[in-house]
């Protein structure tokens, strides 16, 4: 079976869990005897990160050309040459810098073009995309990344014999966001061009019944398959420290909460309720998040607490293995309800637990785990009253620690989620239904 991944990229300067994800399920097929998987990148080129996994250097449908097409009337029919000119190497590096906005104003038709597919994709594109795809023979799926790329399903089942996987995986962060009619427009297009694609899969149990509702579908195609991996080192046990640190891992943004944790730790500082507490930042940042994040350090100058602070210049490698290894908790209490949380793995992987709000599909993440614990309302002080119960509890703080790592290992491993996606791909190829 021959699978390609069509996969949108984040310009890399920042942890994205559908980026992280998408990499994740290319190394997971390749372990299936039989299977032959690629991954071509869309908008942007891909980081170092995914092209050590193999993902392909050509760019199709390049971020400048489109955007250009859409803002710029005389643009919108540009000859080739253009094209290419605006999506060479050197302008989408620099486009990979700027990516990353959570502004959805001006991007609004954008959005629905590419959903709905024959404005946003151009024929002359299409066809360079497909010659592309079958120059080593037809694919037997094609694995789109998400539902704000529906559109291509249509083009290119027009053009090929193929079968259509598709990606869900926090859509509404987008969607949401954006101003009416604008996004009730999207959703339905979503539920209109779904007739196109063959199979969905996304992580949790929550974002297939926020999907459903979203779009009024009755998402008898929709499978669930749990995210895993392979942890990067072993960890057989955590050295005791003192004094105890908290760690914020994902992207340093408002919507993934981080002035929260900000304001968790200065109350804990205030009451001196845990001496020496210390907090840890990873998880990278755009230009667009700067002066959000310039707000917070300021909160933090303001009550002299700037040593008691490290950001982690990088979010890979052995600086983030660095990073796990300084801190004993960690919280990425998000505004924002995720579908997922990779981060949270990532952390009990590395045997620390998780203490994060009761939305999403947190809760049904940290029951599979059982490595972390949830807290309600979502507040910032019972944040800083969960972390403070937590740290002080170090016999719980150990046994969840232990649980997490037990479990990622045992049941979110890459094999577990091979097979999974493996009964995916069966089911788009045979035309059987999910139950």
């Amino acid at each position: 079976m021959k699978i390609v991944y069509l996969i949108t990229g984040s310009g890399g300067s920042f942890y994205c869990g559908n980026c992280y994800r998408d990499m994740l399920y290319v190394r997971a097929i390749r372990k299936v005897p039989g299977i032959k998987a690629s991954a071509i990148p869309l908008y942007l080129p891909p980081d170092k990160a995914t092209i050590e996994s193999g993902f392909d250097k050509h760019v199709f449908f390049g971020a400048i050309s489109m955007y250009l097409r859409e803002k710029v009337g005389f643009l919108k029919n540009m000859p080739a040459f253009l094209d290419k000119f605006f999506d060479s190497a050197l302008f989408l590096k620099f486009a990979a810098k700027q990516a990353g906005t959570t502004s959805t104003e001006g991007y609004e038709e954008l959005t629905i073009n590419m959903i709905e597919g024959d404005n946003a994709f151009r024929k002359e594109e299409v066809d360079r995309l497909v010659k592309y795809l079958l120059k080593d023979g037809k694919p037997d799926i094609i694995h789109l990344s998400n539902a704000l790329i529906l559109g291509i399903a249509r083009q290119l089942k027009k053009r090929i014999d193929v079968k259509i996987v598709c990606s869900l995986l926090n859509e509404d962060d987008w969607i949401d966001d954006m101003a009416e009619p604008f996004r009730s427009r999207a959703w339905e297009m979503i539920a209109k061009e779904a007739d196109h694609v063959d199979v969905f899969v996304t992580p949790s149990n929550y974002y297939k019944k926020l999907f459903r509702s979203k779009t009024g579908l009755m998402c008898k195609n929709v499978m669930v398959v749990p995210l895993g991996f392979d942890p990067e080192m072993e960890t057989l046990s955590r050295k005791e420290r003192e004094p105890s640190a908290i760690g914020y891992f994902s992207r340093v943004n408002y919507h993934n909460g981080f002035d929260k944790l900000v304001d968790a730790f200065i109350e804990l500082k205030k009451k001196d309720l845990i001496p020496g507490l210390t907090l840890h930042v990873c998880g990278g940042f755009t230009g667009n998040d700067k002066p959000f994040i310039s707000q917070q350090l300021k909160k933090i100058r303001e009550q002299k607490l700037e040593k008691s602070v490290r950001i982690y210049p990088e979010f890979q490698g052995d600086r983030k293995m660095e990073f796990f290894d300084n801190v004993d908790v960690i919280s990425v209490p998000v505004r924002k309800y995720d579908g997922y949380g990779l981060y949270l793995l990532e952390a009990n992987a590395a045997g620390i637990p998780a203490v994060q709000p009761a939305t999403g599909a947190f809760p049904e993440i940290i029951e599979r785990t059982g490595g972390g614990i949830v807290y309600t309302p979502d507040t910032v002080s019972d944040l800083a009253s969960s972390l403070d119960k937590l740290l002080k509890n170090k016999e719980l703080l150990s046994s969840l620690g232990e649980k997490g790592r037990k479990m990622v290992r045992q049941e979110l491993s890459l094999d577990k989620m091979s097979a999974g996606l493996s009964k995916v791909y069966n089911k788009a190829i045979n035309n059987a239904q999910y139950k």
